[in-house]
């Protein structure tokens, strides 16, 4: 009888276990189901949920469920500009004595039924997803702010606890107790790592933060880099990773190859030494599966004149596919050659399948500021839609020697704008064609063409410009109807190439950044569309819809229609085919018809959504779209505070 309790006893445990091992793979789907835990909730950053409850027939009935303001009820005295908030950047003026506001292109995460934010004020807050209640604050000490667009999410383990890290404006790499919003003792200096050493090539000072948050793959927090645009030379923008435990540095992949590493013969002479810039400042894809990390790199220094840096100089404007564990060099793709237009990659690689000949194919899709899409197999960097090198213009600056050449993907179509003539100029109203005619003929006149159309020793129309066709924000994928989403901006830089003063560093520079638009109403200089959402059959390389983005309401009273509008952030999908976007400085925040690209539901806010949207589902069954509305971007003088989130009544 003994043996038989004993038999049943542990037939009872074994059920007991199984339990437990059903809840907790419950609660694993749930966890994927339910919540947005890294920036562009997957790995491959898709932006995609798959929750089903908002769909097209209730979608037009959302409600604003909660606001959180970010701006503390006191407020703190202003910090001094970081790299990537120029001053006057987040406009002036407030609410209900908050103090000035501050823009933010953040996405909140939502892991476990906790949200987690940067904030533009020294802060990161833990809230309630279903309340937007405060569960906890940390106060970044010396006025420093946090990743502008997110932080990362780690589940700790037996040694350390569950971990928010993000980079701070001083250059530290944090860790929070995800629980507690305290420093981790054991990660670095009792929370920190100081990130500035071991990159600042011989230079006792220079600018060195992160824009984007860090990826963590199993225990390694892989993070980017923001450095300088001028001068040349600085701090590199060396990609590492950090012991997620320990903050030990455990790999290190030079951005601008050394001697005799892949890549070195890129770089005539010593054009590679103390190379500033050719950095990850943008966002971080992963495939576990794989074992792979992409980087999409950005533009060595300085941006508009080469001459010190002859060579195609890998690995800059390419994509990056490393050993995630090891840093060892994958493959690599670059977008541009000698890039002397400042056409960063910093859109985060979308990954997923693309069917071919009823072939699953693992595959990627990349773009840039050039507006280009380069869909490539993401095991080998091939591309999956054939790529020409096609002649472009060559420069005529004394010293630059431009590449002949630049890569074009055959399929998809370029997103936008890419070239520019007279005859294009705006003509929405008498007025403004006649500032924008006036403006070209300033100088003796402009030049113009494209595509990469590089600048001259007269104003030159650039398109795109340093805004980008796209820009950090990338896109979105649907992976039942195999769409991307974009938003695209056409907005031209406009700029000549002048002799500096003798014993510069370079013999020419560009200067400032002007824009081809009337700076007081933020109205571009070509004929619109200005801004549209466009959709891409991933598996046809053909655009299944496009249509303008945003309105301009002093136009639309004069009749003026479809004009779209400038535009910054990024969209998210439902399995239920809608496609949520802020981004337009109409202050709009919209639903679309993933199939046709019609809108759905149409929201004003009080300021803009520069910002990427999220999409999760609360303890309380609810799903919520959630977007940070803080304005005071560079097309918008509006600021704002607030975190919105929305939910059917």
């Amino acid at each position: 009888m003994k043996h038989l309790s004993a038999l049943k006893d542990r037939a009872s445990g074994i059920r007991g276990f199984a339990i437990l091992l059903l809840i907790g793979l419950a609660a694993s789907c749930a966890y994927a189901q339910n919540d947005w835990p890294t920036y562009g909730r997957d790995d491959g950053n898709t932006r995609h949920s798959p929750l089903k409850q908002i769909d097209a027939k209730n979608v037009s009935t959302l409600k604003l469920a909660w606001t959180y303001h970010e701006a503390p009820s006191v407020p703190d005295p202003a910090p001094a500009p970081a790299p990537d908030q120029p001053e006057g950047r987040g406009g002036r003026g407030g609410r209900g004595g908050r103090g000035p506001q501050r823009s933010s292109e953040a996405s909140p995460i939502v892991v476990n039924g906790v949200m987690y934010l940067p904030t533009p004020y020294n802060r990161v807050v833990a809230l309630e997803p279903e309340t937007g209640k405060e569960i906890w604050v940390y106060k970044i000490p010396g006025g420093a702010n946090a990743s502008t667009r997110g932080v990362e999410y780690w589940p700790g383990d037996a040694q350390s606890p569950p971990s928010i890290f993000f980079v701070a404006t001083n250059g530290r790499l944090m860790a929070l107790n995800a629980k507690t919003g305290q420093p981790v003792p054991g990660f670095g200096n009792e929370g920190w790592v100081d990130m500035k050493a071991g990159i600042d090539n011989g230079f006792t000072t220079g600018n060195f933060s992160l824009s984007s948050p860090p990826k963590v793959y199993k225990n390694l927090v892989i993070t980017g880099a923001r450095v300088q645009e001028s001068p040349s030379l600085g701090f590199s923008g060396d990609t590492r990773a950090w012991d997620a435990h320990t903050g030990k540095l455990v790999w290190q992949f030079h951005s601008v190859p050394r001697p005799g590493e892949t890549g070195s013969d890129t770089w005539k002479g010593d054009g590679w030494k103390a190379r500033s810039g050719t950095n990850v400042w943008g966002l971080i894809s992963l495939d576990p599966e794989l074992g792979l990390v992409y980087l999409p790199y950005g533009s060595p220094s300085y941006d508009f004149y080469g001459a010190d840096r002859e060579g195609a100089g890998l690995f800059g404007n390419s994509l990056v596919a490393l050993d995630a564990a090891t840093g060892k060099l994958k493959w690599y793709f670059q977008t541009v050659h000698h890039d002397i237009w400042d056409y960063d990659l910093e859109s985060p690689p979308i990954l997923f399948e693309m069917t071919r000949n009823k072939t699953k194919i693992p595959a990627l899709a990349l773009t840039s500021k050039t507006g280009l899409v380069f869909m490539l197999d993401r095991r080998t960097g091939k591309p999956l839609y054939d790529v020409e090198e096609r002649p472009v213009p060559q420069s005529e600056i004394p010293g630059e020697h431009s590449w002949p050449t630049e890569p074009f993907p055959v399929k998809p179509a370029p997103l936008s704008r890419m070239s520019f003539k007279p005859e294009e100029i705006a003509k929405v109203t008498p007025e403004h064609e006649k500032f924008c005619r006036d403006l070209m003929a300033g100088d003796g006149g402009w030049a113009y063409g494209g595509p990469f159309n590089p600048y001259t020793a007269k104003m030159t129309i650039v398109f795109p410009g340093t805004w980008g066709a796209t820009n950090w924000h990338g896109g979105s994928f649907d992976p039942d109807r195999g769409y991307l989403f974009f938003n695209t901006l056409d907005l031209a830089d406009v700029g000549k190439l002048s002799k500096t003063e003798p014993g510069s560093p370079l013999a020419y520079s560009k200067g400032g950044f002007v824009r081809f638009w009337n700076p007081d109403n933020f109205w571009p200089c070509q004929a619109p569309p200005w801004g549209e959402m466009v959709a891409i059959n991933v598996n046809t390389g053909e655009y299944a819809w496009r249509v303008p983005f945003g309105i301009i309401p002093e136009l639309e009273a004069k009749g003026v229609h479809n004009t779209g509008t400038l535009n910054m952030g990024g969209s998210a999908t439902t399995a239920t085919g809608l496609v949520f976007i802020g981004a337009t400085n109409d202050r709009h925040f919209r639903a679309f018809d993933g199939k046709t690209g019609k809108i759905l539901w149409d929201v004003q806010l009080e300021a803009g959504a520069y910002a990427s949207p999220i999409i999760y589902q609360g303890k309380n069954g609810k799903e919520y779209v959630v977007v940070v509305a803080a304005g005071g971007a560079y097309m918008d003088r509006q600021a704002g505070d607030s975190v919105l989130a929305f939910a059917l009544p």
